[in-house]
């Protein structure tokens, strides 16, 4: 059963309770975390704009990587990171991140989520002491560019486990309170002036079943909305991933860095009726290789780590070798392992695609790259707070400093639980002191009933294929002046749209992608080298020094207004 049978959120109107101490947008494991650690404390309104396993964190199937087996290390897992980073790595983000892991993934076992366990093994779970927790019960798996077995998960479907124990935790709460089928629209900003710091009030809410827009004031107002993969034809992500809370933090004055950096992930199914369904890293790990049509392998022509090179090695081979050879995609081969074993580690795998007529235990999977994640974001601390005073930022969102110029494996889970607990502290240590701002202007509704929803679909579908064709696996200067010329035409198509019409969710979702696939070319453009994610033909090589690639809303004035 999906965690909608089961459980009932407390669903409300964002018109009958207009504050809350917290206000938390986004439902996904980020979000649901610093919900429940601030809990405690404060009263908190947790928004969804749809049903609420709709998030990146329910289709998440690798794990989150911490150091828990004696032959590892925390240096080691450091280093592995700046590695893969490319140089662009904040070294004392990286030591926050992986220093504070285990300790996350213990709390995690504490609220319940059943990780996997080495055989025979067992974990206590959902107890009030954690003294005794033992963690090295749990199963480790490896991934691409690890140099250990650090990836803690359950089964093939971690991010499933760890939303439905959360949600179920959340849902038990009763300060916590749920807001489904509601989509933030924009920020509420005070200006006190004489030189004070201008803060988040609150947001302005289109509830999707009335298509009213109302104000929802908070002392505090967390963005925990995923990333922007969905400004891509091809992508792992659900489509909630229209880049909300950068788009929203951008519009209300604050920085963005790599925006140039999306991770494709390599292996992607390659099926018309499962366009979206990843085939995990872990995969890999466990020892299946990639290969032609043909049947023989090509990843040790392009690394010497092969199908465990780290992820921009991997899509940038597929990419090529599928162009070389003008074929649809490459495949994945774990049918030379054990069928028991293949079963056991990847159940939801092996189900899906025996659903489409693959065994994965005696056939090859076919695989394409996707975009899966968006390394850039909106500037945060270790703390997730960002440029405007009492408005936070965790998970995917944001630009932490973490990642560099290409994400590790497993990290980015690690990463929404530690600046999580970072953030639900900072909050606390400021409550006391906080008040709310009062309430925020009338947002204005005199519009046209409905809009043009050919127009929308439309320049959707134009939007995605501009980014694919130009900004994606492999740039050049020629192709981002192109993708920018037209995203700026569609930008203007879009805010008249925006400005003549009644509101729609589809709309507030064209319209925010639309400015991040703004903010990612302008990003790409400014890069005069290739690294990490990042790969222009017309600067093949690396600069001598690595610096981030930060826009500040002043500088682009242009992109502002939209």
């Amino acid at each position: 059963m999906s965690p909608r049978t089961n459980l009932a959120p407390r669903r409300m109107i964002p018109g009958s309770t207009r504050k809350f101490d917290i206000l938390v947008i986004g439902s996904g494991a980020a979000g649901l975390t610093l919900a429940l650690r601030a809990a405690p404390f404060a009263s908190v309104g947790l928004l969804s704009k749809s049903s609420l396993e709709q998030g990146a964190t329910f289709y998440a199937q690798g794990g989150i990587a911490a150091v828990l087996d004696d032959s590892d290390s925390l240096e080691s897992h450091v280093e592995d990171t700046i590695t893969v980073g490319g140089g662009l790595c904040h070294r004392e983000m990286v030591e926050h991140v992986v220093g504070n892991s285990a300790a996350a993934v213990r709390w995690l076992v504490e609220q319940g989520v059943p990780f996997s366990t080495l055989p025979g093994a067992t974990v206590r779970r959902g107890g009030s002491n954690d003294a005794d927790i033992d963690l090295s019960s749990l199963h480790l798996a490896q991934e691409g560019a690890h140099s250990h077995r650090r990836i803690i998960h359950a089964t093939d479907a971690t991010g499933k486990a760890v939303f439905q124990t959360l949600h179920r935790r959340a849902n038990e709460n009763p300060t916590i309170h749920f807001m489904e089928g509601c989509t933030a629209l924009d920020l509420v900003v005070h200006e006190p002036g004489g030189g004070a710091s201008r803060r988040c009030s609150g947001v302005y809410v289109l509830d999707d079943a009335t298509r009213r827009v109302s104000a929802i004031e908070a002392r505090f107002v967390v963005l925990a909305t995923g990333g922007a993969s969905k400004a891509y034809l091809y992508t792992t992500n659900p489509d909630s991933a229209s880049g909300d809370g950068i788009a929203m933090a951008w519009r209300a004055g604050c920085r963005v860095a790599n925006m140039e950096f999306n991770q494709f992930h390599p292996t992607c199914l390659f099926h018309p009726h499962a366009r979206s369904f990843l085939i995990t890293e872990a995969m890999r790990g466990e020892g299946a290789r990639l290969e032609l049509p043909d049947g023989a392998r090509f990843m040790e022509q392009f690394d010497s780590r092969g199908e465990l090179a780290s992820r921009d090695v991997v899509a940038r081979a597929i990419d090529h070798e599928t162009k070389r050879l003008g074929e649809d995609c490459v495949y994945l081969n774990i049918a030379h392992r054990p069928a028991e074993l293949v079963r056991e580690r990847f159940p939801n795998i092996h189900r899906r695609c025996l659903e489409l007529g693959i065994d994965i235990t005696r056939e090859r999977i076919p695989v394409v790259p996707a975009a899966h994640y968006t390394c850039g974001g909106v500037m945060v601390n270790r703390d997730g707070e960002t440029d405007i005073e009492n408005l936070y930022a965790v998970g995917e969102t944001t630009f932490s400093g973490l990642h560099g110029a290409n994400r590790i494996a497993s990290n980015s889970l690690s990463e929404c639980f530690v600046i999580a607990f970072s953030a639900a502290d900072s909050i606390g240590r400021k409550i006391g002191d906080t008040d709310f701002a009062g309430p925020a202007p009338g947002w204005p509704d005199s519009r046209a009933e409905s809009g043009d929803d050919i127009l929308i679909s439309h320049n959707w579908d134009e939007l995605r294929r501009c980014m694919w064709d130009y900004v994606g696996i492999v740039r050049s200067d020629g192709r981002l002046r192109r993708a920018e010329r037209r995203l700026e035409m569609l930008r203007e198509e879009i805010h008249e749209h925006f400005q003549s019409y009644r509101i729609s969710r589809d709309m507030l979702e064209l319209r925010n992608l639309a400015l991040v696939a703004g903010l990612i070319v302008r990003s790409a453009g400014l890069r005069k080298e290739s690294r990490g994610l990042h790969f222009n033909l017309d600067h093949p090589n690396l600069l001598p020094e690595a610096a981030d690639t930060v826009l500040a809303p002043p500088e682009h004035a242009d992109l502002l207004e939209f």
